[in-house]
């Protein structure tokens, strides 16, 4: 149960049930947790934001509203704040409801409906496959996968995609790059020219040709090779590509060729519609701002009328060469998602693809009728760290660290858990000493050393407690009614949130958000851990006491429940011994 939507609509309901004007609009009254802890369990502004239309003033409606919310079965107290705020405090009984329900469902507490199964396309990663991924592609996939596994426990049909930019000139300079190292497999001594990829990847590629056309190739013609190198190329960068993803936990549903799109005729296609729909024209463009007027030449040019949609200027679709621009090419790959059925579309791009954005929400406004709607995540740079500075490690790659390097060197949970402790947009700093030790500073290992306390404490809990029956469902019934400290219920409290939370993190695609809760969470018990070494009677085992020592066993067990349901949604193992 997300408690906060719960008493929303017994808030609208009991404001249905007072002598208010009929057809008050009550879309804009919200049940939040209050700012502090202090004023209670629950406040709502439905005083503050319905007074106009009541024809009253906000904290005489407040009175009335607060006089009817008294009555609620689970409301112990009823407070009026400043102007008309209300606050509710509730009852410990309601708090042992959410504990058992914890317990019933286990790590899928927190699933939610709230999606309705609506179809949702996730695009993330769509690394150009001419090598390794490195860090900032880690970010990039891990914020979808996770944003993607999020939206999923929130109840939508979510379909997890990977875009193969395989049909520009990088794909041309790839297959290249492998002429030379597939000459250097035939014991050609090369250099490597400057614009060609002079990573060491490339040189099992190289020997993979070789073994295959021998000579054949050696001397020829470049056009006699090009294409067919260029296939077996992408072809072999996409399996490490899936290889590096794979030791990262992540994996797409679909795979899109930008190549199969264009011999399919489907950018032409999409071009044509969009010309139907009268948002293509013959133009020529303002020169850009701040552009010597010297080195820039009007031209007639194949536009898009994008600032019909939004943005700041129309946009090209071809080349000076009569060629369709990448943007032409993205265009056709959306339309294609919407036709495919995924109105609801979230690309995670790179920060340096900022000033595409606009652009192209614009595009799938145009070409989807306003049915269809783009959310772009931007991910910003992550600095890989050692001893306060800047760190490399990776020769293979030639110029960068590889994903797979960082995940070889701290494993997958850590890469993945550390990608979400700030905001996509926000710089990110992957400190690897931090993340190796153990300490309150290390995220990934205080949310995890809380899981594995937990499962000390339970291991105890069965050698104290003979016989008892620790599961969830046994617990769920139990004597919860004893968990009365003020401590025991404000990890209650922080437990039962996690519904909310799922559906707020889905609702604004921010799953970093999770993060901050499983700190919490950990932080939350923690606390009551290090309150039992100074207060016996707050220790989780009480010698003679088993009704109170079982109802601590269930708090306990919903920790970790919570802590696993989270971790879930990252693509964690939760662990339940610290080594």
């Amino acid at each position: 149960m997300n408690l906060f939507k719960y008493f929303r609509e017994e808030i609208v309901a009991a404001l249905g049930r007072l002598d208010l004007p009929e057809g008050l609009d009550t879309s804009k009254v919200t049940a939040e947790p209050p700012r502090e802890e202090a004023h209670g369990d629950v406040a709502t502004n439905a005083a503050m934001v319905l007074s106009k239309g009541a024809g009253m003033k906000p904290r005489d409606l407040a009175e009335k509203l607060a006089a009817e919310l008294r009555g609620h079965a689970a409301v112990a107290a009823v407070e009026i704040a400043g102007p008309g705020f209300i606050n509710l405090r509730l009852v410990e009984s309601f708090w042992a409801e959410r504990l058992a329900e914890i317990l019933t469902e286990g790590a899928a507490y927190g699933n939610s409906s709230m999606g309705g199964n609506a179809p949702v396309n996730v695009e993330y990663v769509s690394a150009n496959p001419t090598g390794p991924m490195h860090i900032g592609h880690a970010r990039g996939a891990v914020v979808g996968d996770v944003l993607a596994s999020l939206l999923a426990k929130a109840g939508y049909a979510v379909s997890r995609e990977y875009y193969i930019n395989d049909a520009g000139s990088q794909v041309d300079v790839l297959a290249r790059s492998a002429h030379l190292r597939y000459r250097e497999a035939l014991g050609e001594t090369i250099e490597i020219p400057e614009g060609l990829y002079p990573g060491e990847y490339l040189k099992p590629t190289g020997a993979k040709l070789a073994e295959i056309h021998g000579d054949k190739f050696k001397d020829a013609p470049e056009a006699e090779w090009l294409p067919q190198f260029r296939l077996f190329c992408v072809d072999a960068m996409m399996d490490m590509i899936r290889e590096d993803l794979a030791a990262l936990g992540v994996k797409h549903d679909v795979f899109t060729s930008e190549r199969g799109l264009v011999e399919g005729g489907k950018v032409d296609a999409a071009l044509s519609y969009l010309e139907g729909l009268g948002q293509v024209y013959e133009g020529v463009l303002e020169p850009p701002k701040g552009k010597v007027l010297d080195d820039w030449e009007p031209r007639p040019q194949t536009l898009f009328r994008a600032t019909a949609f939004g943005d700041d200027v129309d946009r090209p679709l071809k080349k000076s060469d009569g060629s369709w621009t990448y943007f032409a090419s993205d265009i056709a790959y959306h339309l294609d998602k919407y036709r495919r059925g995924f109105p609801a579309m979230i690309d995670i791009w790179g920060a340096d693809h900022g000033g595409y954005v606009k652009r192209m929400q614009a595009a799938v406004k145009a070409v989807s009728e306003g049915g269809g709607d783009l959310d772009v995540k931007l991910c910003q740079m992550v600095n890989l760290m050692k001893g306060g500075q800047p760190y490399k490690m990776s020769k293979r790659a030639g110029t960068f660290v590889t994903l797979r390097d960082l995940v070889d060197q701290v494993g997958k949970d850590v890469v993945r858990f550390i990608m979400l402790t700030r905001k996509n947009d926000a710089h990110l700093d992957f400190d690897l000493d931090k993340v190796l030790e153990q300490s309150r500073d290390n995220p990934v290992f205080y949310v995890q050393y809380a899981h594995a306390r937990c499962h000390s404490v339970l291991r105890h809990g069965r050698d104290a407690l003979v016989g008892a029956d620790l599961s969830g469902s046994a617990l769920a019934t139990g004597p919860l009614a004893r968990l009365t400290d003020p401590a025991e219920l404000a990890v209650i409290k922080v437990l039962a949130g996690w519904p909310r939370m799922v559906e707020s993190a889905a609702e604004a695609h921010e799953p970093h958000r999770v993060a901050f809760y499983l700190n919490d969470v950990a932080a939350a018990f923690h606390g009551l851990w290090n309150k039992g070494k100074d207060d016996t009677q707050l220790r989780f085992l009480i010698e003679g006491d088993a009704e109170l020592s079982l109802a601590r066993m269930a708090l306990v067990r919903a920790v970790a429940d919570v802590i696993a349901s989270g971790l879930a949604v990252f693509g964690v193992e939760p662990v339940e011994e610290m080594r």
